[in-house]
């Protein structure tokens, strides 16, 4: 989903009245490959991080459809 700003900095803002500007744009388009980077802040001491990524398509309240799911785990510190 597009992430939007008011354009006056960069804190999202959420309802059509207030969305002037977009963050950046999250939506996945059909048969294109893309990247996305998500950055969270880490507490002292973790070394290890298991992440699950849970892709679902939903094209009404209620109609979920899964689509991927994935788990990984993570050294920090190692790239």
């Amino acid at each position: 989903m597009p992430q939007s700003t008011n354009g006056l900095d960069n804190a999202m803002v959420y309802g059509p009245t207030h969305k002037l500007g977009l963050i950046r744009d999250t939506s996945i388009q059909p048969f294109m490959a893309k990247e996305e980077i998500f950055e969270a802040p880490m507490p002292q001491g973790v070394e290890k991080l298991t992440v699950t990524v849970d892709l679902n398509y939903q094209l009404r309240p209620g109609d979920v459809y899964p689509i991927h799911l994935k788990t990984v785990e993570v050294l920090m510190g190692k790239n």
